[in-house]
């Protein structure tokens, strides 16, 4: 675990706001509603102005923020109620292969989708999603393993050519 000293409410924005983005839209797959949250939790952080032990437990409590915020846009009355238009990722530079992949793990239901990504994207052990996700780490283990099988499932035949 880093143990370098948190950065200074200023430099926030810039250290984190890709980390903090990319697990907004990861959640909520809509690349307007990623930024609205992103932002609303930069505001909350300087609201709040808590004090952080380290870099990692800034890290942290933001994507901390950043789910507990995704989790009530979608539980919001606005989005049980409005059908999307069919949202892909902006401004792809992703190859056709990594679309397909992609596209896969956005089909995950919400719970999959962030062990999926706190794991693979932003590195955390299964005790550290479990502490972030309130959840108990074989829970966490559980997640990863059925959310490997779905995608192994629906990525089956996909790359075949490909070994």
């Amino acid at each position: 675990m880093d143990r370098s000293p948190a950065l200074p409410t200023q430099q926030v924005l810039e250290y984190f706001s890709n980390t903090v983005l990319r697990a907004a839209f990861g959640m909520v797959k809509n690349k307007q509603d990623a930024e609205d949250i992103a932002q609303e939790v930069f505001l909350t952080l300087v609201r709040k102005a808590p004090v952080f032990e380290s870099l990692e437990h800034q890290k942290a409590w933001l994507l901390r923020a950043t789910i507990n915020r995704c989790k009530s846009h979608l539980a919001s009355a606005w989005m049980r109620k409005r059908t999307d238009l069919e949202e892909t990722v902006p401004d792809s530079t992703f190859t056709p292969q990594e679309n397909i992949v992609l596209d896969a793990v956005f089909a995950l239901p919400v719970k999959y989708r962030q062990v999926v990504y706190l794991h693979y994207i932003e590195g955390y052990t299964a005790a550290e999603i479990g502490a972030l996700l309130k959840r108990n780490p074989n829970t966490v283990l559980s997640q990863l393993a059925r959310a490997r099988a779905q995608l192994k499932e629906t990525l089956k035949g996909e790359f075949a050519d490909e070994v």
